[in-house]
């Protein structure tokens, strides 16, 4: 079966400070419990801030690093889910459940989905 990653993009600056009430915790775990017992999560991590980032570029045949935040960035990969789906459309489902859940959290937000390379 296939493997897709998901990149979940917000914007940090205005990403809420509180944790989710009671009621929506309940409703994201009902949700992690039912596509772990699914067997399609691999894999689902959210990420540290940018101003904890590092980002090492390359170029002119020189590396250089530049510590974090990147004020320049609007939308920065907040977290990632792997999951193992029989096809896209199966991928593009288990996000869209997901969005609808944490979107009442984290208000606007958007997810990439991608197929994994294999080989």
């Amino acid at each position: 079966m296939p493997r897709f990653i998901t990149f979940a993009m917000n914007d940090e600056q205005n990403f809420p400070t509180e944790p989710p009430s009671e009621e929506l915790q309940a409703r994201m775990g009902a949700l992690f419990e039912e596509i772990t017992k699914a067997g399609v999560v691999l894999d689902m991590a959210e990420l540290t801030p940018t101003a904890a980032g590092t980002r090492v570029s390359w170029s002119g045949g020189r590396i250089s690093y530049t510590d974090g935040p990147f004020t320049e960035s609007k939308e920065v990969i907040g977290g990632y889910t792997i999951i193992q789906a029989k096809d896209k459309a199966e991928a593009l489902e288990w996000t869209r459940r997901f969005m609808e859940v944490q979107g009442l959290y984290a208000g606007d937000f958007t997810c990439e989905v991608r197929e994994i390379k294999e080989g």
